[in-house]
């Protein structure tokens, strides 16, 4: 809903021809090789999706929906009463398990991520991987100072590597802000200083099927121990690192040197407008993208 931008940002006029932030990447995913769209939303907008924003694709790239609801739970849970939103970006990505057959990748709706971007998940996904020992992932991820608000705080997942390029942790901080002097996690009260070369999640994730599997079966561990709760959020940065960590999944970092912008405030979309214009009359994408 983009309770801090103030509306539903996804369908938010950024190009010049009225296109929105989901257009460039369905127009860079395209050109570097992905094959089709599925968009995870609230059944409730799909009306306005496909007259907005899905209907200039027709003939273009395969779009579905896959729609993520609060009663989709496993058998044997109920939501508790009060509840009023869905369960996170985890449960997001579990709603689309049906649709996807192939190795995917996971991204934003309201992010920008660039060309670059696209091309290194490709290049990733379409390699073999041995996934008889461990689940094989990926993402591509961002320097933290690169991806910073002037206008606010920010929640990324903070990754560490290690020297054969391997995700070692992701850790999810959700009050990220850059002050004078400095940039800072000002979470539950404390202030945690950073440098800003961290690498960031932006949550461009890159899956095989086996990651479905993975997650139903998480997703009972999360509820049995958060179920209760009426503002729980079940990540897909915290659910990749304990995969990690309990040894069921590697993840290669995918390190990008694409401009990242997106629009967490209101006060960032005039920024975010100027950056594409100047990504236009640079060539690298046409004035009208469909």
């Amino acid at each position: 809903m983009g309770s801090r931008y103030g509306g539903l940002k996804q369908l938010d006029a950024m190009g010049p021809h009225g296109e929105v932030m989901m257009d460039y990447s369905v127009f860079d995913a395209r050109r570097a090789g992905f094959g089709k769209v599925v968009f995870v939303i609230r059944r409730d907008f799909e009306q306005a999706f496909r007259e907005k924003v899905t209907a200039k694709y027709e003939g273009r790239v395969p779009v579905d929906f896959a729609f993520q609801t609060l009663e989709d739970v496993p058998a044997g849970f109920a939501v508790p009463e009060g509840r009023e939103k869905p369960w996170g970006t985890a449960h997001a990505v579990l709603a689309a398990r049906e649709l996807i057959q192939e190795p995917f990748a996971m991204l934003n709706a309201d992010d920008f991520y660039g060309r670059k971007a696209f091309e290194v998940a490709v290049a990733e996904l379409s390699q073999e991987r041995d996934e008889s020992e461990k689940a094989q992932y990926g993402m591509v991820g961002f320097q933290l100072k690169n991806t910073l608000s002037e206008y606010g705080s920010v929640a990324r997942g903070i990754c560490r590597a290690n020297e054969r390029g391997f995700l070692t942790s992701v850790k999810e901080m959700t009050k990220i802000v850059a002050k004078e002097g400095g940039v800072y996690n000002e979470e539950e009260g404390q202030e945690c200083a950073l440098t800003g070369e961290e690498l960031a999640s932006m949550n461009f994730w890159l899956f095989r099927p086996s990651f479905f599997q993975l997650l139903e079966r998480s997703f009972v561990e999360f509820l049995r121990a958060r179920g209760g709760e009426l503002t729980s959020e079940w990540y897909v940065p915290a659910e990749v690192d304990k995969f990690i960590q309990d040894g069921k999944a590697e993840v290669r970092v995918r390190k990008t040197e694409s401009p990242w912008f997106g629009v967490t405030y209101q006060e960032d979309r005039p920024q975010v407008i100027a950056s594409i214009q100047k990504l236009i009359d640079s060539g690298e994408y046409p004035e009208r993208l469909f």
